[in-house]
Formats: structure tokens, sequence, C-alpha cells
């Protein structure tokens, strides 16, 4: 029987790594250019307000799925948790200073900084799991070490970004920032993981409802940050050309960074079940993350939206590449039993 049009296009969309998501991100960002002032400062509806109500929902969410149990029982395979965050904070952004000197250009150093940022950030948490599990790789250590980055992610982003972007350069700017994340986030996680045992059940059952939940927060962000950059005019400087370029790099960064962390896992004669969750956790960056962090962090920047532009064309590549491996490395171990018993 042959499938309608809408389920063959869905097939061949998921086939290639991509979904509804996705596509969402690419027309807010072009109804974003058509209409501006529909989500920028001046609109009358204050996004800013509900942007932050959702945020702290999206990370209470997150943390209500967590529980100490899980936690613990990770944290038994140090080597490879060590490797893949260094990887996430360490490789990432080592790599985003070493290519500093190639921005010298006019306009250079804002790119810069948003890819520095875009290194800065933790991995993913569902992405991560969904292609480990997909590839046949250790499915309890990609939990852990999802969760881990994202809660180290709450402290070491705005720290290296600090540090190095020089965001939060007065000791008054710090504390203010300390504050929103303390309360927007952390306060939110930890009360999820503390009302873990009573409300998980809620939260698996509602799980596909609370991914859309943060998938349309993220929207919202992406949404407004670009509305206020298009207003502003930030991205006149910029030809489709240059959009194309800063593609092509984000590829090779995920490739180089995945390179790396497989060579490094193998030298380390990590199992194969190991490896996969190095590369796939490692050489990963969290959108969620990103559009939270960059309200934050450049809360008066008009340049909001071509921060956010290197992640998220880095987090579409990601989905595409990873799947396509995800799926390799799984048709792999199907195959070795075979071979082995042949």
């Amino acid at each position: 029987m042959t499938q309608p049009a809408p389920n063959r296009f869905a097939a061949l969309l998921s086939r290639a790594g991509l979904d509804w998501f996705l596509l969402a991100l690419i027309g807010v960002v072009v109804l974003a250019y058509f209409q501006p002032g529909l989500g920028s400062k001046a609109s009358p509806v204050p996004w800013k307000t509900i942007a932050t109500i959702g945020v702290a929902l999206v990370f209470f969410f997150y943390g209500l799925k967590l529980s100490f149990a899980k936690l613990r029982a990770g944290m038994r395979n140090w080597r490879l948790h060590t490797l893949v965050q260094l990887a996430t904070f360490g490789l990432f952004p080592a790599l985003a200073l070493l290519a500093h000197p190639f921005f010298g250009a006019e306009g250079g150093e804002t790119l810069w900084q948003s890819i520095f940022f875009l290194c800065a950030l933790p991995s993913t948490v569902s992405t991560s799991v969904v292609m480990v599990s997909i590839a046949g790789g250790n499915l309890p250590a990609a939990i852990f070490n999802a969760s881990i980055s994202s809660l180290l992610g709450i402290i070491i982003t705005p720290l290296l970004t600090s540090l190095v972007l020089h965001t939060s350069a007065g000791g008054g700017q710090l504390w203010g920032l300390a504050v929103q994340l303390l309360w927007q986030v952390v306060l939110p996680v930890g009360a999820g993981i503390l009302l873990n045992s009573r409300f998980n059940a809620f939260a698996e059952r509602h799980k596909a409802g609370l991914r859309i939940f943060d998938q349309v927060t993220i929207l919202l962000i992406v949404f407004t940050a670009f509305c206020d950059s298009f207003a502003d005019g930030i991205f006149t400087s910029y030809r489709p050309a240059d959009i194309f370029k800063l593609g092509v790099g984000m590829v090779a960064l995920y490739l180089l960074v995945f390179g790396i962390i497989w060579g490094l896992s193998r030298a380390l004669r990590f199992p194969r079940a190991d490896q996969i969750v190095a590369v796939f956790c490692g050489s990963k960056k969290s959108l969620v993350h990103g559009s939270v962090m960059a309200s934050l962090l450049f809360p008066a920047s008009a340049a909001t939206g071509l921060i956010l532009l290197p992640l998220m064309l880095y987090h579409a590549l990601q989905i595409v590449l990873a799947s396509s491996m995800a799926q390799y490395f799984g048709r792999q171990a199907v195959a070795e039993p075979v071979i082995a018993t042949a």
C-alpha cells in the first residue's frame, strides 16, 4: 500500500536526520527577517518575560527526569567521563582559540566570539543518548555523561565566556548573571531532582509533550533574538556565501572533534561501546543551553542572533552527520556477531 505524500516526505526527512524542529528553526528565522518588529524589543508583547518563565520550566522538567540513583550509578566509568567532559569543555575551546588569528577581518571578531561561545557550551542530552542507542553504545554511560555535561555547563559556560569574551567584565554584572543563573537555571534543576521520586512517572508519561515544550521555548528565544538582530541590521555585512562558508566550517569542526575523540578513545583501549559514547557525547553542543545562555550572557546585545547563528548551523549539521554515523555504527554492531560466528 502506497504511503500518502506527507508521510513519504516525513520519512524522507527522518532518514536524512531532519525533523519538524529543524524546519521550524528555519521558519522562525525567515519570519524574523520579514517581520522583525513582531518579536523585537519594540513589540508590546512581553517576549522576554514569557521566555524567562519558559526557560525556568525547561530546566525544572529536565531536573525532574534526573535521579540521584542514576547519577551515582554512572560515576563508576571515570576514564570515559573524563575524556567526554575534557573534549566538551577543553578540546572545543582550545580549537576555537587556535582559530582566532584567522578572524582578523572587519566583523570577524564578533563571528569568532560566536564560535567560541558555541565551543564553550555543554553537550546535548536527548540527541546524544538517542544517537548512542542507535549506534549500539553504552546507554547508561551516555545518559550519565550527557546529564553531567548539562549540569557542568551551567557553571563552566558562563565562566569560559566571561574569561575569554569578557561578557561580564564588571563585578556587578558577574553577580547579576550569577543570580539570574541561580533562580532561572540552578534552582529549577535542583527542585526537579528533589521532586524526581514523586513526579518522575509524570515526566515519563508526558515525555513527548515536555520535549515539544522545550523545543517551542527554544524557537521563541531564537525568534526574538533574530528579530532584534534584523531590526538593528546586524547581518547586513554578511553575504549568503559567508553563511555557506560558516556552515562548511561547522562541518569541519564536528568532523575534527569526532576524529580526535575517536583516536583518543582507541588509544586508551576503551571497549567499542564506550568509544561510541565518547564520540557521540563529546562532539555535540546543546542548542537548549546555548539559547538560554546567550539571552543571559548577552542581554543588551543586538547581535544575539549572530551569536546564535554558528550554534544553529552546528545543531542542524550535527544531527544530520551524527544520524548517518550512528546508523553506520549500528549496522556494524549487528554485523559483527554474524561475522564472528561465520
